[in-house]
């Protein structure tokens, strides 16, 4: 991608019609399609076709989580579908890690988790739902209220979607700095089948959805073919990249 092409992208009024307004995305919900897991025909996953940039790639493919993450009926439909894997395989789970947003369905998870039997180690036998931070440099930390949550815990690691496994291979480091022992990995989207040995298990993979593709941005055939990219991807989904200057020169020296 060429300096002169992300700075189309960054000005293309277009681009940021679809973006933010009113603290709420506006989308063209005609180009939305949906595609419905597995484990339960009740959940939908949203998707619009495209040429979108995350911070670690490009993507021909827009998956839209918001009302998963948010809305209570289909995160504790999400939690069900998911608590599965964890009871058959009959390992304890002290603590869920969250990222993404995924904080909803983790206390979901977390309740479903102990409704089925799942052990917890811990004293008052119950999971504990939390989430990391980012300091100054980028790097993931947990706070010092938080890190007894995490030290000689059994970790189950629960993300939204997982599309080049960077962000997982960071969770995993993370988790394994802390002390925390890794017992599992949940997506609800995953590109990616195993990340650094552990199998991560998604409701929906690369293969449900018809022509989804990541590419690196140094290799991306949409932007040889000149194909404008559509807003910046970040866990907060789509974002205007006019207000967020820091990830708009962080992305234009990476590539």
């Amino acid at each position: 991608m060429s300096r002169n092409n992300f700075s189309d992208f960054i000005n293309n009024k277009e681009h940021n019609a679809l973006l933010l307004q009113g603290g709420r995305h506006i989308m063209d919900e005609g180009r939305i399609v949906k595609y419905y897991a597995s484990k339960n025909p009740n959940i939908a996953l949203k998707v619009i076709k495209g040429h979108f940039a995350t911070t670690h790639s490009h993507v021909s493919h827009y998956l839209d989580m918001t009302t998963m993450k948010t809305r209570q009926r289909e995160a504790e439909q999400i939690a069900v579908a998911m608590k599965d894997y964890y009871n058959v395989m009959g390992k304890p789970i002290d603590t869920i890690v969250c990222m993404d947003g995924c904080e909803v369905i983790g206390a979901f998870l977390a309740s479903e988790l102990t409704k089925a039997g799942v052990l917890s180690m811990n004293a008052h036998k119950t999971i504990y739902v939390v989430s990391p931070e980012y300091d100054s440099n980028g790097l993931m930390i947990f706070r010092d209220n938080l890190k007894h949550e995490i030290k000689n815990r059994n970790v189950l690691l629960l993300l939204a979607s997982a599309s080049t496994g960077t962000t997982v291979k960071n969770c995993i480091e993370c988790v394994s700095y802390y002390g925390g022992i890794l017992q599992g990995i949940s997506a609800i989207f995953s590109a990616v089948d195993n990340v650094d040995g552990y199998h991560i298990d998604s409701l929906f993979k690369a293969d449900d959805i018809p022509g989804y593709n990541i590419y690196s941005h140094n290799d991306c055939p949409m932007c040889k073919a000149n194909e404008k990219l559509k807003p910046l991807l970040t866990d907060m989904g789509i974002v205007n990249c006019n207000v967020i200057f820091a990830l708009k020169v962080r992305l234009l020296y990476e590539i």
